[in-house]
């Protein structure tokens, strides 16, 4: 098999497409012979060190990917030889064939092409698990998300829209915010031109129900300004730096706020397991009909593996960066 290769701490230019001996399938798994990857945050920091794959698990990048099942091992009742497919891989992803559990797996929707397929999971399974399985949002209530042109953010914005959730969002710029809109948004914040808190209370009184935060440093006592009472504040990400403001103890306890840090890749197999069930029964028809889509930026050949890293690096991206073999 062909798989994309790193220097552990080097730049986007030590990525390069190596061979390796064919993958052995244990009992339990199965194999996928992969067409398309989506390119992560979590592949940034693997690759520059800091974020290592988890023990026991491969340590090639990639967290995603969709294809064709082609070995199927006693006992895997989910999918047959043939499937096409798309999920969650705890590592391998940047690979021709992947090992994968079959509970983690989803079948491709309808008119769905591989690359778009490629770009599903992790940005929409993230915002699930944000949105739903951790803050139990509600129809009717208000959610603030921060980098809203982000793959996560624009998932989030649908599945507000799809859910009857009211919904702001923060964005860099005009063009990333007008995407923004188009995906659900209804409240557009320029954080270079604009202070989010005092956009939220001029239009919202009485605030959010919940914010989702990728960024941290000085949004975390804003946040709690503009949370409504017994509010949940979600972390994903800390694109601001490891630390954040000094925390506003009266602030945090007159809302009787919630603050939650998250992450998808570390969480244990049955976990995931369980989230890809509740996903594909409630959302993942809505694919098929068009109500909900995968936000693809750009599709690359493996040949251009090093621009997808450096465009991540860079912020220069609205919706995923997805690469065919």
């Amino acid at each position: 098999m062909q798989y994309v290769d790193f220097d552990m701490g080097g730049a986007p230019s030590s990525l390069s497409v190596k061979e390796h001996a064919p993958l052995s399938t244990p009992a339990g798994k199965v194999k996928v012979s992969v067409v398309s990857f989506g390119i992560n945050r979590a592949d940034i920091l693997q690759r520059q060190g800091k974020y290592p794959a988890p023990k026991g698990e491969s340590s090639i990048l990639g967290l995603e990917m969709a294809g064709t099942v082609i070995e199927v091992t006693d006992g895997v009742t989910e999918f047959s030889v043939g499937d096409k497919v798309f999920g969650l891989v705890a590592g391998g992803g940047y690979a021709t064939e992947v090992i994968a559990e079959p509970s983690h797996l989803m079948p491709i929707p309808d008119g769905m092409a591989f690359f778009e397929a490629a770009g599903l999971a992790e940005v929409f399974l993230t915002a699930y698990q944000c949105l739903r399985t951790i803050s139990h949002v509600k129809p009717a209530e208000r959610v603030l998300i921060h980098g809203g042109a982000s793959g996560v953010g624009l998932a989030a914005l649908q599945l507000c829209r799809h859910w009857g959730v009211h919904s702001a969002v923060t964005a860099s710029s005009e063009n990333k915010l007008l995407q923004c809109k188009e995906n659900g948004a209804e409240l557009l914040i320029n954080y270079h031109t604009q202070t989010f808190d005092e956009e939220i209370r001029n239009t919202w009184p009485s605030g959010v129900q919940m914010v989702l935060d990728m960024v941290g440093g000085d949004y975390l006592n804003k946040n709690l300004n503009v949370l409504s009472q017994d509010g949940r504040i979600v972390y994903l990400a800390m694109l601001a730096g490891r630390y954040a403001d000094n925390l506003d103890m009266a602030l945090l306890l007159s809302k009787r706020a919630t603050i939650t840090g998250t992450t998808l890749r570390n969480r244990s197999d049955a976990y995931k397991a369980e989230l890809v069930q509740d996903f594909t029964s409630t959302c993942l028809p809505a694919f098929s009909t068009k109500d909900l889509k995968v936000n693809v930026d750009t599709h690359y050949h493996i040949a251009d593996i090093t621009k997808t890293h450096a465009r991540l690096e860079a912020n220069d991206t609205m919706g995923k960066l997805v690469v065919s073999w």
